[in-house]
């Protein structure tokens, strides 16, 4: 009799066997090339991660872009920018662009570098000498020089904020020509030299009175960015002109700074800057993440006025409209396992953000258990961790409920074994992880423990459906993707919107690449 052990009847469709060992040293499936790109474009921050430091990422992006299309480079460039809401990534892509296609990097320039700071990362990183060379280069300095000349004097003032390179350096780098006396005594003034201050705009002419005037009592604060007024010695009276000012995101930035300069004791401030984080129009123009929605809640000060503290939650449910109702059951697996310890913006000295892959991760699973009561969130690390929640508590009790749990190896597959032990059913399963397992790691040859797992799940659930949202830039998955898995990569809302369509049934295979392909550039 052959042994029934070795040729034990196997449940479910095939899986294939793993491909390479991940960064946690567990087995693992490669992505292709674009999809290893696509994730770091919508996950990558250039800071270092739990398993892989920033020059580690680096390196591994320029070789993915030497192996894919250059029309694929700028569509991901763009959609980093426009719709996953990145910064580094998509300037990174845009000065690899300017080395493989002049055509595409001229296309796509302006749409990518749409505000100061991405001109001056760009500018940075074409410096560093990262993408080949060290000087700009003749047509990324026409396009620099073509974007300072489409800007008013008074975008270009309010965009001199900002060091290494500064304004002032970018602008004599490039040499831009002043197209009449306003605009040559406006570049004077930003690098520095004397300018007849007659031909300036009025905000900087109010400026320099402001830095000149001694008396608080006489000065005016201008509305300029708050970043070039903290060199002065402000008085409470101005913090509350400099609050008034000031826009969305500097707002939710700075509300305990608000609050020690005395803000918060005007009752007329208070509303204003409750009325002001709540406004979702406000709110969408800001490109808010709602994971920094959850920063701020989490970190204010107990004493901020009630009023202030409720309108963060109301902005959540705002930045969060677009998380879909599904039909069926729906599974919930946000990864609590102590690599996702990382800063979800990764590590760089004195500036990593507070906030946490496990924050994001128990944030998305909140959020979906709000729009769909009946959901089952199951967090895990080693196994599933057991936790209560109420789907009629606000995202941000639950959402700190989840993190609470923070901590141990990782296990990708172990919901899924939970779930076929007890032969549930469902329809639709949520992983929010790093996808870094090693605990369920098994021989070579086989396939990981979660595609295992799956197919038995799928074996009494054949139209279930599966989505992956990764939120850290590593190349590999626990999962193949094919036309009931997919993957989703990002964490700003827009990966909400992306579930929807896999919900729905409007996905399939490279859903998540095709996403990207789908963005138009026009040559």
């Amino acid at each position: 009799m052959a042994n029934r052990a070795l040729f034990a009847s196997f449940r479910g469709n095939k899986a294939p066997a793993a491909t390479v060992i991940n960064e946690a040293g567990g087995s693992a499936y490669l992505m292709d090339k674009e999809n290893q790109l696509a994730q770091f474009a919508a996950t990558g921050c250039l800071n270092g991660t739990f398993y892989a430091n920033a020059q580690t990422q680096l390196q591994q992006i320029l070789d993915l872009c030497v192996d894919v299309d250059a029309n694929f480079i700028a569509k991901t460039a763009l959609y980093a920018r426009d719709t996953a809401f990145m910064k580094d990534m998509p300037a990174l892509l845009l000065a690899v662009l300017s080395t493989r296609d002049a055509k595409l990097f001229e296309s796509v320039f302006d749409r990518v570098i749409n505000s100061p700071k991405m001109l001056r990362t760009f500018v940075q990183i074409m410096r560093s000498g990262v993408v080949g060379r060290k000087s700009l280069g003749s047509l990324p300095k026409r396009m620099i020089r073509n974007w300072i000349e489409n800007r008013s004097n008074e975008q270009l003032f309010f965009g001199s904020v900002g060091q290494n390179p500064s304004m002032a350096d970018v602008i004599k780098m490039v040499h831009p020509i002043p197209r009449d006396e306003n605009r040559a005594a406006m570049l004077g003034y930003l690098i520095g030299r004397d300018a007849d201050q007659s031909k300036l705009p009025d905000v900087v002419r109010q400026y320099e009175k402001f830095k000149r005037t001694t008396d608080a009592k006489q000065r005016i604060v201008p509305d300029v960015p708050f970043q070039m007024l903290t060199a002065a010695s402000l008085t409470d009276r101005d913090w509350m002109q400099i609050a008034r000012n000031g826009s969305w995101q500097m707002t939710r930035m700075n509300l305990n700074t608000f609050l020690r300069h005395g803000v918060f004791k005007n009752d007329e401030m208070v509303n204003l800057i409750a009325n002001r984080l709540r406004d979702r129009a406000l709110i969408r123009k800001a490109r808010v993440f709602p994971y920094q929605l959850l920063a701020a809640f989490l970190n204010v000060n107990e004493s901020l006025p009630a009023k202030v503290r409720n309108a963060i939650q109301d902005a959540m449910e705002i930045s969060i409209e677009n998380v879909p109702a599904i039909d069926g059951k729906v599974f919930v697996f946000p990864d609590v396992s102590g690599s996702m310890s990382s800063p979800v913006t990764g590590y760089r000295e004195g500036s990593s953000s507070k906030v946490r892959c496990v924050d994001v991760a128990a944030l998305v699973a909140a959020a979906i258990l709000r729009v769909n009561e009946e959901a089952v969130v199951m967090p895990f690390e080693c196994t599933v961790s057991k936790c209560r929640l109420n789907p009629r508590d606000s995202v941000m009790t639950n959402a700190k409920r989840l993190a609470s749990l923070w901590g141990g190896g990782t296990n990708c597959s172990a919901p899924l074994a939970a779930l076929n032990h007890q032969k549930a059913k469902g329809d639709l399963v949520i992983y929010v992880s790093d996808n870094e397992s090693w605990m369920d790691s098994r021989p070579r040859g086989q396939s990981t423990a979660t595609m295992k797992q799956w197919n038995i799940f799928k074996s009494r659930n054949p139209n279930a459906r599966m989505i992956c949202i990764d939120i850290q830039p590593y190349r590999t998955s626990q999962m193949v993707e094919r036309d009931d898995i997919i993957h989703v990569e990002g964490f700003s809302d827009q990966v909400f919107r992306l579930i929807s369509s896999v919900a729905s049934g409007d996905a399939s295979k490279d859903f998540w690449v095709n996403q990207i392909k789908q963005t138009k550039v026009e040559t």
